[in-house]
């Protein structure tokens, strides 16, 4: 006999508002539904009063994970619109705050994955370094969540030689303090048990529900708009795009994990050849004429992208955002048939969702 049974909108797994109705036979799940929309926020219609300066800031209040990369994505947009040229210096400090917020982002989500297994150690000890990735963000940035390190024209604040010894040193420490990371979330039986061969996504789904970022990366889909459409210097730096064929949960971790070592070598990159020079073009508020532009960015949940429309005036005429966890969050369903119910919440969030990006 078949069972519905209801997990959301609001569960102790899943801390963000979303409704899965399941469809169960036993522990078996034969079918599953996913409804998202419980918290608009009308962002997108504030930004039609907001002039370009607020809505930079504006923006940063979509996502607290992904603040600066939500910022800077429409920032390019603007100044596409309007013709400016970012200095070389302001687009590799805006490279080096993006890096380190996708390390804090994959730790975040690395420790809520072992939390839900229940390898609360392991959790704690993903959180700690999480932690000291936030406080490297907050020396250089005076914040931990919502860095404010955009404007239109570059970046607000620079970053002094004696921070850039600092922020080598970090990486060097969180370098030595991944590697039992690593092999615990590589190596440990409980963790496989719980992971592998758990929530499929076949590459052929992946691309037929137009998966992006690491969730796709793990699908065996090699895609990332930092590599195959290079925006603020990032073809000046040499790195690799993890990918992984198995599909799973446990792809989704291990994509993660080699994604925060391609960041470390990204930054040091970016520290190490840092140009002279200035590193914005002013903080007035821009002429921008009558446009539009859609600028694309690899946040680390994935493929965002911004299209602004603009009139001439000093307002947003029209702003429209579409985030990672809305492309993701078709495949959920597909995922879910044919795991258990225990292995609902861990499934959900193995796409490393944020519910309340999407309401914009």
């Amino acid at each position: 006999m078949s069972y519905t049974i209801p997990i959301g909108p609001y569960h102790p797994a899943l801390e963000e508002p979303v409704h899965a109705r399941l469809t169960v036979e036993g522990e078996q799940i034969r079918d599953a539904e996913v409804f998202i929309g419980y918290n608009h926020r009308g962002i997108e219609r504030i930004a039609q009063e907001r002039n370009f300066i607020q809505t930079s800031v504006l923006v940063e209040r979509v996502c607290g994970i992904c603040s600066h990369s939500h910022a800077w994505t429409y920032c390019m947009a603007i100044e596409n619109i309007a013709g400016m040229e970012v200095p070389k210096r302001g687009q590799y400090i805006r490279v080096i705050i993006e890096e380190l917020e996708r390390i804090h982002s994959h730790l975040l989500w690395l420790g809520v994955a072992c939390h839900i297994v229940g390898h609360d150690s392991l959790f704690m000890q993903c959180w700690n370094d999480r932690e000291n990735t936030m406080d490297t963000l907050e020396m250089l940035t005076g914040n931990r969540v919502n860095y404010a390190m955009n404007i239109i024209g570059g970046a607000r604040r620079d970053i002094t030689d004696d921070q850039r010894r600092k922020l080598l040193e970090v990486m060097d420490d969180l370098e030595k303090r991944m590697a039992p990371i690593t092999h615990w979330l590589t190596n440990d039986k409980t963790l496989a048990m719980r992971t592998k061969g758990v929530g499929v996504l076949t590459t052929e789904d992946a691309i037929r529900l137009g998966a992006v970022g690491p969730h796709a990366r793990a699908s065996g889909v090699d895609i990332d708009v930092r590599r195959d459409s290079p925006y603020s210097s990032y073809e000046d730096f040499e790195f690799s795009v993890p990918v992984q064929n198995s599909c799973d949960v446990y792809a989704r971790v291990v994509v993660r994990v080699l994604e925060i070592y391609e960041s470390m070598k990204i930054i040091r990159q970016a520290v190490d050849t840092l140009p002279e020079g200035p590193i914005n073009l002013g903080n007035k508020i821009p002429k921008v004429p009558a446009g539009q532009f859609i600028a694309r960015h690899e946040a680390p949940r994935g493929h965002l992208v911004y299209k602004v429309i603009t009139t001439g005036g000093t307002e947003n005429h029209r702003l429209s955002i579409h985030v990672p966890t809305f492309k993701n969050a078709p495949t959920v369903p597909v995922m879910l048939k044919g795991n258990t119910v225990a292995d609902a919440g861990l499934i959900v969030a193995s796409i490393d969702p944020c519910f309340s990006c999407m309401d914009c």
